[in-house]
């Protein structure tokens, strides 16, 4: 006769496996689905907010990657440099400081522009009314380089001539990266030019009207002592070309690869001599 308790056995024990196997297999994909989610919250954002956070993450690491390797390739270049003989003077200090490349210090002016507080004398008014636009920071940019700025920050940024800010709803956006306000200038220039600037400037002047009417933030002041970082963002230009006849290069630039040709001729001459 069949053993049939040995075969029940057998089912029972196989029985036993498969649950167990499913049951470790079931584990092993929650511990990897529970994972993969908690790192897919940094990779994969739920919404506009986390979004802005993790691009501005990525945008300040590739900024310090670019500032290190742009150090690299000036390290480069310069041992080039020395070894083909071509020896370019360094920039006085005023062309670096107009290129922003070097930190610099002076007196100027300090102005901060901020959104009006909700009140009860403002909870029916227009909100668009209430906050800071793109065109009131443009303006005061504008007037501070009319007013003689030589140097300017925007948020602690150092501002060239191809810095852009943009406002999406209430935040602003510059060189990859956003604020809140209050938005705060500091400009190194002489104090009684730029505020002359600010007073004079028509955009100016009507925003400090809705100062005024609704409770904007303004506020400027006098600083013997600031201190303005450099610009250490990409410079390239895309569409930019100097024109046929214009100089590009600073006297001190010509003068050196002027001497540096004439000397390669003079070694010529003596080597055929």
């Amino acid at each position: 006769m069949p053993d049939h308790s040995h075969r029940r056995s057998f089912r029972a024990a196989r029985g036993t496996i498969s649950v167990a196997l499913v049951l470790a297999l079931s584990g092993a994909l929650f511990a990897a689905n529970a994972r993969l989610t908690r790192d897919g919250d940094e990779r994969r954002p739920q919404n506009l907010v986390d979004l802005a956070r993790l691009e501005e993450g990525r945008t300040q690491r590739l900024t310090d990657e670019a500032v290190a390797l742009r150090a690299q390739v000036a390290t480069l270049l310069d041992e080039e440099a020395r070894i083909s003989g071509l020896q370019l003077p360094t920039p006085d200090d005023t062309e670096r400081v107009v290129s922003a490349k070097a930190p610099v210090t002076g007196s100027g002016l300090v102005i901060r522009l901020d959104d009006a507080p909700i009140r009860g004398t403002t909870a029916n008014v227009d909100a668009d009314l209430l906050v800071v636009h793109q065109q009131d920071i443009q303006a005061v940019m504008n007037a501070l380089w009319a007013g003689g700025a030589e140097a300017m920050t925007l948020m602690g940024q150092r501002v060239i001539s191809t810095s852009a800010v943009r406002c999406i709803g209430a935040v602003l956006y510059m060189h990859g990266l956003r604020y809140s306000p209050p938005y705060t200038f500091e400009v190194i220039g002489d104090p009684d030019r730029l505020l002359a600037a600010l007073e004079q400037d028509r955009v100016v002047s009507r925003y400090r009207d809705y100062v005024d009417a609704y409770g904007l933030g303004w506020s400027v002041s006098v600083q013997d002592n600031l201190e303005l970082p450099a610009y250490e963002g990409p410079t390239d230009l895309a569409h930019a070309r100097v024109p046929e006849g214009v100089e590009a290069l600073s006297t001190s630039v010509q003068n050196a690869s002027h001497g540096q040709t004439a000397g390669s001729r003079r070694n010529v001459d003596e080597d055929g001599a």
